[in-house]
């Protein structure tokens, strides 16, 4: 894959190695601050000067020699107490920009050693509507399948949503108590929030409910058809709410992606035995549990990983390590990553070291918590309603097409409707997901309409705006856009670092596929916009002519080609106006 990044970290690791005698060296390179300091810096010298006990400015001089000669550094200089400021060859960026000019030439080349990758996200709850607690799993695993896929691994998607346990058995006794007064389904379950409270109610106050929803419970782990039959109902209709959400949010899951608690049922007694085998069970207070050495509370004592309570039932992490087991042996997966709410790191780091424990995934099969933050309302506290009540992930979606269409209305009045519709749906729903993406997934963060819809700043709106420009451009020079063989001209800084910063794109892109932070992406294509609006600046392109013309031509056609896939991998649709 073409990453200059990596292919400068390579030069440094040999000349470090020749300079230092050290075989094992690595040069570490990063992105200058300034552009004085070059387009890179190494900053790995110094630790492998102390480690020799030599002057690292020495050292540094050393490597210096070890670089002279080849194509992609043009000038190297030893800057401060060892560090090497590096400066790229034009001719060699210009060459390789070239090799991106052709319509049909991918941005992203795919990896050399592809691996087959588990993503396990979105993974809502059937017994209700999908809210805005399920808004960063969703868009953020997307994301990363996107990108994963883009770099040419194979990417297994994983729905593993809720559809098992005691909340059903109490949906069911409620469903069935509404077929016996004769009430249509259809209708109640329409709105899956109020009927979830409803069935809610009806166990916390109604004598003899409770009874009868756990008896549900029981004759439904017993396969009994007709209980089955009732909870496939509720599940289908559950599915198409989900659905229905995916489809306005533009994510990739399908019906053919979900692997339910239920799939996992069957294989959960095994789990049991298997820990036993392995001798990692014992038993606390009539509960089966795990307790491992570097899993302690506060006061020393050994924290329990519960695996089947003393009635028999199990939990979450037996069917977590289900998953893994068949993850890693069935699927044959080389990673799995599990886009899940920070607040269950604890659980997964349990399930991971137990996993290993037990057999059940290899040292060779990656388990990575992609652990994400939440989403705050401006009084700092998880966004609900103003009542208190959760949020409808699709009634937040409609409010900010809503909003994204007095927006655009605003902005340009003499727009048709439909075309003020179509504007303010993609508007809409891109503020929504860029706003979360472009956050550190880590954090939590306030949601805020009036930011995520501005036209300033690292915004859905900007970026898109940005890309709508670029292509009126384009549009009004679609007749006579150069030669797939037009030569790429770096006479002015501003064209030599729009070409850098596009052929950046590839190393971007990998660092998401390896670290899982979106916001890199974001923060990527927010920069991208603005060096392009600094080189539009300087350097008139309608009005050059012949070949500088041309090569000014391609540089925007690159930066439209670059935004629309960074965009795409986001999740994010793009417009030819706004």
């Amino acid at each position: 894959m073409f990453n200059i990044k990596q292919s400068l970290e390579q030069l440094l690791s040999d000349a470090m190695a020749q300079a230092s005698g050290l075989p094992d060296a690595r040069g570490n390179v990063i992105y200058s601050t300034r552009a004085e300091f070059g387009d890179y810096q190494a900053n790995g010298v110094m630790a492998i000067a102390k480690q020799l006990k030599m002057n690292p400015r020495e050292l540094a001089s050393r490597v210096l020699e070890c670089l002279a000669d080849n194509a992609l550094i043009a000038r190297a200089e030893v800057a401060g107490p060892g560090f090497i400021n590096l400066f790229l060859n034009n001719d060699y960026l210009a060459q390789q920009g070239a090799r991106f000019v052709a319509q049909d030439t991918p941005l992203l080349e795919p990896t050399s050693s592809p691996q087959t990758i588990v993503v396990d996200y979105s993974s809502p709850n059937l017994a209700k509507e999908m809210h805005v607690g399920h808004l960063r799993g969703t868009i953020i695993g997307d994301c990363l399948v996107r990108v994963l896929e883009a770099c040419g691994h194979r990417v297994i998607r994983q729905n593993h949503v809720g559809d098992w346990g005691t909340q059903f058995g109490m949906l069911i006794a409620h469903m069935e108590s509404l077929r016996a007064q004769g009430d249509s389904l259809t209708t109640d379950l329409a709105d899956l929030e109020s009927f979830y409270r409803a069935a809610k109610q009806r166990f916390d106050d109604e004598p003899g409910f409770a009874d009868t929803a756990r008896g549900y419970v029981v004759k439904l782990q017993q396969g009994d058809p007709a209980c089955l039959t009732a909870w496939q109902t509720f599940i289908d209709e559950s599915l198409t709410h989900c659905e229905a959400v995916y489809a306005r949010l533009g994510v990739t899951l399908q019906r053919a992606d979900l692997k339910p608690e239920s799939f996992y049922n069957p294989e959960l007694a095994g789990i049991i035995r298997q820990l036993d085998e392995a001798g990692l069970l014992s038993v606390s207070e009539g509960a089966r549990c795990v307790f491992m050495e570097e899993f302690k509370g506060k006061e020393g004592a050994l924290l329990p990983t519960i695996v089947q309570k003393s009635d028999g039932g199990y939990l979450y992490a037996t069917t977590d390590l289900a998953a893994i087991q068949y993850r890693a042996g069935t699927l044959k997966a080389d990673r799995v990553l599990y886009v899940v709410d920070a607040r269950q790191s604890l659980h997964f780091q349990q399930v991971f070291a137990i996993a290993r424990k037990a057999g059940f995934a290899p040292s060779s099969c990656a388990l990575e918590h992609i652990a994400y933050g939440t989403m705050m309302g401006e009084d700092g506290k998880p966004f609900k309603t103003r009542s208190g009540d959760t949020v409808k992930l699709i009634d937040l979606l409609e409010e900010s097409v809503r909003r994204a269409h007095t927006v655009v209305s605003e902005k340009n009045p003499g727009l048709e409707e439909a075309l003020r519709q179509e504007i303010a749906s993609v508007v809409g729903i891109a503020a929504v997901k860029y706003a979360d993406l472009s956050k550190n997934r880590t954090s939590d963060y306030i949601f805020d309409w009036n930011t995520m819809l501005s036209f300033e700043g690292n915004t859905a709106p900007y970026m898109l705006y940005a890309y709508a420009r670029i292509m009126s451009i384009l549009r009004r020079q679609e007749n006579t856009m150069p030669a797939a063989e037009a030569a790429l001209l770096l006479e002015a800084a501003e064209e030599r670092s729009l070409l850098l910063k596009i052929l950046q794109f590839q190393e971007t892109v990998q660092v998401v596929a390896s670290e899982g932070y979106p916001n890199t992406l974001c923060t990527y294509l927010y920069e991208l916009a603005g060096v392009f609006m600094r080189f539009y600046e300087a350097c008139p392109v309608l009005k050059a002519e012949g070949a500088l013309r041309d090569s000014r031509l391609s540089l925007v056609s690159l930066t439209a080609k670059t935004l629309d896939e960074g965009l795409n991998l986001l999740g994010l649709k793009t417009l030819q106006q706004m």
